[in-house]
């Protein structure tokens, strides 16, 4: 059970602090609800149903500082084998966002921005679900990194791509 004033991943959402635990009447029905606020998203404002399994089961610890210095060091090994059809990419990207593991998004972020230089390169333009699945994976990965070395989300940006050497 999480408590007030933890820091949380949610989903793919991103990072939120648990802010209280409180009675809603949704419906006809009263239940215990976290009330998650965005750290980096001031308006953004969550109601997970608290023991009800699946939609708390989205919500994850963040890393410890140590586990992000580790995750950073390891990037250069993060792969993810790109899925040529659309739809099957579409399901893997699903799974890999909603999965928590890092090294599987870092991976997918690699595989994302590497295509996106093949179709420019070609004088295409990436699907809109890829730039959406690249955008939601970096906003995630990436505010949580910021959040746990303490530093804006922005910064982490260039300090990945660098890592990943794409830009």
């Amino acid at each position: 059970m999480y408590q007030i004033g933890d820091v949380v991943l949610y989903s793919t959402d991103g990072v939120f602090r648990i802010h209280e635990l409180a009675v809603k009447k949704i419906g006809r029905t009263k239940a215990k609800y976290y009330v998650l606020r965005s750290v980096y998203r001031e308006s953004s404002v969550i109601y997970v149903p608290a023991g009800e399994g699946g939609l708390e089961d989205r919500m994850h610890p963040v890393l410890s500082r140590e586990e992000v210095n580790s995750l950073l060091e390891d990037m250069p090994g993060c792969q993810w084998v790109w899925v040529e059809n659309e739809n099957e990419r579409k399901l893997r990207c699903k799974e890999v966002l909603s999965g928590g593991d890092r090294r599987a998004v870092i991976g997918m972020i690699r595989a994302l921005r590497e295509h996106r230089i093949r179709q420019e390169a070609a004088g295409k333009k990436m699907h809109l679900s890829d730039e959406r699945f690249l955008k939601e994976a970096e906003r995630v990965l990436y505010d949580e990194i910021a959040h746990v070395m303490e530093i804006q989300p922005n910064d982490v940006v260039g300090m990945v791509a660098e890592r990943l050497g794409i830009v």
